[in-house]
């Protein structure tokens, strides 16, 4: 699966598909993720804060040529908040749209009549679940990530999502989760501090209204 598919996963519920974090941080991390899925493409990179197209050419997932499309149409705004802002706004429905269009979830109305929302359930429970078991085992028993875990516990990490995905284990076992992200690649690094820098705002703006 793709990074913002098992991210979608990650911050959600494996059965019901209810959220695990407050919206903005969601769209925020789902946004990181669209944009380190163009990284690990070889398309973008992030330099000082910033995002800088290295190859244009388009991807053949839609979704990301949808967002590097984009990015190569203002080469003024390069700003790697800006652009997890913006991406932000949309990158929900998006993601869970490519995830319906393989089967992966399945929209379903919740809520009373004149308050309804539309949830993504997952179609199967145990692919669901997967990528939470996996990324908690592995940081429960210090394990080394491989590099696509370390860019996963990179969203949960910097969307402060690490509480609940290592709720009960020792505090050793969220510092090695740190230490696994501090050793990514620096390009990852940079939209990772950025993704934590966009989050921790929206969490005091939220806490503070």
């Amino acid at each position: 699966m793709r990074l913002a598919d098992e991210f979608f996963y990650l911050a959600h519920d494996d059965q019901s598909g209810r959220p695990r974090l407050f919206e903005s941080a969601t769209a925020h991390g789902l946004a990181a993720a669209l944009l380190a899925e163009l990284w690990w493409e070889g398309r973008i990179t992030f330099v000082g804060r910033h995002v800088r197209v290295t190859d244009p050419s388009p991807p053949t997932d839609w979704l990301q040529h949808l967002v590097l499309d984009r990015l190569a149409a203002e080469p003024r705004h390069t700003a790697t908040r800006t652009w997890l802002a913006f991406f932000g706004t949309t990158a929900y429905e998006q993601v869970a749209t490519r995830m319906w269009q393989v089967g992966l979830v399945q929209p379903r109305q919740v809520g009373r009549l004149w308050r309804q929302r539309i949830v993504y359930v997952p179609a199967d429970m145990n692919t669901a679940a997967w990528s939470w078991a996996r990324l908690s085992y592995q940081l429960r028993n210090y394990q080394r990530l491989n590099a696509f875990d370390v860019a996963l516990a990179g969203l949960a990490l910097h969307t402060q999502l690490d509480p609940i995905l290592l709720d009960g284990a020792p505090q050793a076992a969220r510092a090695f989760l740190r230490r696994q992200v501090e050793q990514a690649p620096m390009p990852l690094r940079e939209l990772l501090a950025d993704l934590g820098a966009v989050v921790g705002g929206a969490v005091l703006s939220h806490r503070t209204t």
